[in-house]
């Protein structure tokens, strides 16, 4: 079993739920609520695995808040 973090984004337009693995080119999908998105995204993570173990452009490090005045 493999592991990947994925960020989430609602587009603005759309409403729509944008999900992607950070650095893995054509890891992206989208759907109408987390359940969907997660589960369209667990198909596309599958899907290139099976064309061969991913070449990641970067590493996910993390997500920080930062406060500004």
């Amino acid at each position: 079993m493999r592991i990947f973090k994925f960020v989430v984004e609602r587009d603005p337009e759309t409403g729509v739920l944008v999900g992607y693995v950070p650095g893995w080119a054509g890891a992206h999908t989208q759907g109408v609520d987390i359940d969907e998105l997660q589960q369209n995204l667990r198909e596309v993570i599958e899907m290139l695995l099976a064309d061969g173990e991913p070449k990641l452009e970067s590493k996910f490090i993390d997500v920080r808040t930062i406060q500004v005045a």
